[in-house]
């Protein structure tokens, strides 16, 4: 148990005891304090990962939900580059499966949002490439670590 939320735990539970409230009131009052205290926890960031020639770049955070981790973010593409921007997304799984995702922003206007579904994940990295509309050509940057299990 978190330490904050062990604390706030231990005054609710004196606190009711010595006014005489219900223990009902005591456990919400404990359960939304631990919960807003693990939701504080389950958010990473990761980027800004930009292409070899600083013309596509993407970023995000990792969030935990009940199925697993879910990667946000958006990719950029940089106004003018006539190219479109690829973001490929690797993650190993509980299972020791590879897995990859791969997305695309042609637009110099606007920014592309994307989510992966990761579920539960041992690690996962990023790289950001430059390519036309149909595959990726080259100008990538390494692989850039997204979220890993022990940080």
């Amino acid at each position: 148990m978190h330490p904050t939320a062990r604390l706030l735990l231990g005054l609710t539970t004196a606190a009711a005891l010595g006014l005489g409230l219900p223990a009902t009131a005591a456990s919400a009052t404990t359960a939304s304090a631990a919960a807003s205290v693990a939701r504080a926890a389950e958010t990473w960031s990761w980027g800004p990962t930009a292409s070899s020639d600083r013309r596509g770049w993407a970023g995000g955070v990792v969030r935990s939900s009940g199925t697993g981790l879910r990667i946000h973010g958006d990719l950029y593409d940089a106004a003018g580059a006539r190219t479109c921007s690829w973001l490929k997304i690797k993650w190993l799984s509980d299972h020791g499966r590879w897995h990859t995702k791969t997305f695309r922003n042609c637009s110099q206007s606007r920014v592309l949002s994307f989510r992966v579904n990761a579920g539960y994940m041992l690690t996962s990295s990023a790289k950001v490439c430059r390519g036309t509309s149909t595959r990726i050509t080259g100008r990538c940057s390494g692989w850039e670590g997204v979220w890993s299990q022990g940080g």
